[in-house]
């Protein structure tokens, strides 16, 4: 398996940057609704710091993965069975993700250096977790995160449509099945 992506394929190094930030962005979406719906109780912290983790993880892979498309690697080419606008809305929602996954991360991390949890998550204070309420970079967080899930279903939903309707073994390219 080619590091590189070539006109059919994407390499090995774009395909593990996906899939892991594919499972690290599950993971966050899970502890962040958790660390919610935990909000209060003494568990939260423990949430909390495995989401700002995954949170950061997720950040640093994107902008690892948009310096490896800019200055390394290029995508394979469109199948030529895509339609122009498919192509186009393909395209957008990647964009989307990315954009999306920066300002959530940039949103996480001014809530923590604001609301002041950043010396309980990393255990410099053992006080409790400070209200994120009232912090202003929380309410966009929250809207980026609803968001950053309905950017994901349609990006899976879309690989499923090609996979079971159109049968065109897209999801090849990604490493699962043939191309």
């Amino acid at each position: 398996m080619a590091l590189k992506s070539d006109a059919i394929r994407y390499g090995s190094v774009a395909r593990t940057m996906h899939w892991v930030t594919a499972v690290a962005i599950l993971a966050m979406v899970g502890s962040g609704l958790a660390a919610e719906g935990a909000s209060g109780e003494p568990g939260a912290v423990n949430i909390l710091r495995f989401h700002a983790v995954t949170g950061v993880a997720v950040l640093a892979l994107t902008l690892l993965r948009i310096l490896w498309w800019v200055f390394a690697d290029r995508r394979p080419a469109e199948t030529a069975a895509t339609p122009r606008w498919q192509a186009r809305a393909a395209h957008a929602v990647h964009y989307a993700l990315y954009i999306v996954v920066i300002l959530l991360g940039g949103s996480g991390i001014a809530t923590i250096v604001l609301s002041g949890a950043g010396e309980v998550l990393v255990g410099a204070s053992t006080g409790p977790l400070p209200e994120f309420e009232g912090i202003v970079p929380r309410g966009p967080h929250g809207l980026f995160a609803w968001l950053l899930i309905g950017l994901v279903a349609l990006h899976v939903a879309a690989a499923a449509y090609h996979q079971v309707v159109l049968k065109d073994r897209l999801l090849g390219r990604m490493g699962l099945g043939r191309a």
